[in-house]
């Protein structure tokens, strides 16, 4: 197919993000929702849908859907109901999903992020609660055409959120999810991982013409696990659809699967209707009662939304926005850098230690941040140390590995290494008189007008002086030297 839509037709998206709540009960019994534990451990009567047995409301999962609902900004509804959403699929047992419909946790809210260079605003439609599915494996080395089902899953609970159709293509809804992904990490309600299947999402996608007043018919794409996939299989829906268009034909409401191997979306169903699953309010589960006091402690546990602290770093931070963006990605690294500055380090130098040295360090050892064993006021204080010239940026370097490694303060490692940048002229000079001595080829040339060479010259002094001169007074030395 062509590489893009035909820009006569306007795309319109809205997203169904699927996330598993972080609990360590599943929604209506007591069963742990743990990823990659032999099929089929975690289950019981209740998440198999026997006879007889009877759900039982998690209250942490009702808690953290309603701290979700609040930092989107919705309305918190007073009052939830589970409903039966009745469909038959392999692994789903009892052959309904308990949901909500209706009286779901909120409605309305919105979620500001950056897509590109250009703020945008997302209206969220409902934020709701329900038990997720099992996990049907098909095929597979040997299995012929059958099909494995591990109900693990099944049971877990699963909020789901909604946005309005409004998103206008692939990069917009891909960096609307990224920015929702991490505003769920700064919650701390799920661990977000797209791999394991805790953050996913359908996409529903429709073209018209430009113009064009009511929306086509949809199509949604199934059970996008992935950032990639997301931008690919609407890319590819948006030239599809626009094929059919250019043929006079309206696309037929679908629900659809992205191939990765083949890299096209293949049909999957059609596209059932509300009316089709047959609402009704389950029997065995009284309605869900969220008074005042829940709410107001909803929104008191709602902390700086990644959108805004991002703009307060680049606004009082001195950061760019690239670097602001990059610190709220990780909760945990926005927190350290926090930290970092509170106590007293300069914004900027402690930016670019997060990215640079820091980030650097952690790769190399293979831990995440949490495990980094320099606390934030020690690295506060190795910043002040090369802020006020007491050592140079390359010895620095050498003390971080040192406060790693011992857990010593940065002026301990200092003092004990003898590490103190030199900064008198009357200890620098005889080295640089030494070193213009032994390299007159550099010092020819300079004076010639070729003055990269500087570089060669200072480099040779910072190695005579083990990395303890100031680079700048060595700069200005060497010039007023070669200048003689």
């Amino acid at each position: 197919m062509g590489s893009s839509a035909r820009a006569d037709y306007e795309t319109t998206v809205g997203l169904e993000v699927h996330v598993q709540l972080r609990t360590r009960t599943k929604l209506f019994c007591g069963c742990a929702p743990r990823f990659g534990d032999p099929p089929n451990l975690h289950t019981c009567p209740v998440c198999l849908g026997l006879p007889g047995a009877l759900p039982v409301v998690n209250e942490r999962a009702v808690r953290l859907s309603t701290i979700v609902a609040a930092a989107l900004g919705c309305e918190l509804a007073p009052r939830a109901v589970f409903a039966r959403k009745n469909y038959f699929y392999p692994d789903l047992p009892k052959g309904y999903q308990i949901s909500q419909y209706e009286q779901p946790m909120g409605t309305g809210g919105r979620l500001q992020y950056r897509s590109g260079d250009v703020t945008e605003c997302t209206r969220i439609h409902r934020v709701h609660l329900e038990e997720d599915a099992g996990k049907s494996s098909h095929g597979g080395p040997g299995a012929g055409r059958r099909t494995l089902i591990d109900l693990n899953r099944c049971g877990t609970p699963l909020l789901e959120i909604v946005t309005e159709p409004e998103l206008t293509g692939p990069q917009q809804a891909s960096d609307f999810l990224a920015a929702l992904r991490i505003t769920l990490l700064h919650l701390d309600v799920t661990d977000a991982n797209m791999e394991e299947g805790s953050l996913r999402c359908d996409a529903n996608i429709s073209l018209r013409p430009i113009g064009q007043v009511e929306l086509n018919p949809k199509t949604e794409l199934k059970n996008l696990n992935s950032f990639r996939h997301l931008r690919q299989a609407l890319a590819f829906e948006e030239r599809r659809q626009a094929m059919l268009l250019d043929d006079g034909v309206t696309p037929e409401a679908a629900t659809r699967l992205w191939d990765v191997d083949k890299g096209e979306t293949v049909q999957m169903r059609s596209k059932e209707e509300e009316h089709d699953y047959r609402y009704f309010p389950d029997p065995d589960l009284v309605p869900l009662q969220i008074d005042g006091e829940a709410v107001e402690s909803a929104c008191r546990r709602v902390p700086e939304l990644p959108f805004d602290r991002a703009q307060r770093l680049e606004r009082d931070g001195r950061v760019s926005i690239e670097d602001a963006r990059w610190l709220v990605e990780d909760p945990h690294r926005a927190d350290y850098y926090d930290a970092v500055v509170a106590t007293g380090a300069d914004a900027g130098l402690a930016s670019n230690w997060m990215r640079g040295e820091v980030a650097g360090w952690l790769r190399q050892n293979d831990v995440v941040l949490s495990a980094f064993p320099v606390r934030p006021e020690d690295l506060a204080g190795l910043l002040a140390a090369i802020s006020d010239r007491t050592i140079s940026n390359s010895a620095a370097k050498k003390v971080l590995e040192k406060m790693a490694a011992t857990r010593a303060s940065a002026r301990e490692i200092i003092a004990a290494e003898a590490l103190e940048q030199v900064g008198d002229p009357a200890v620098l000079e005889p080295i640089i008189a030494a070193v213009v001595s032994g390299r007159q080829d550099e010092a020819q040339a300079y004076r010639a007008g070729r003055h990269q060479v500087l570089g060669v010259l200072i480099g040779e002094v910072m190695r005579e002086s083990q990395g303890r001169a100031d680079p700048a007074l060595v700069r200005r030395l060497l010039q007023e030297k070669l200048q003689e």
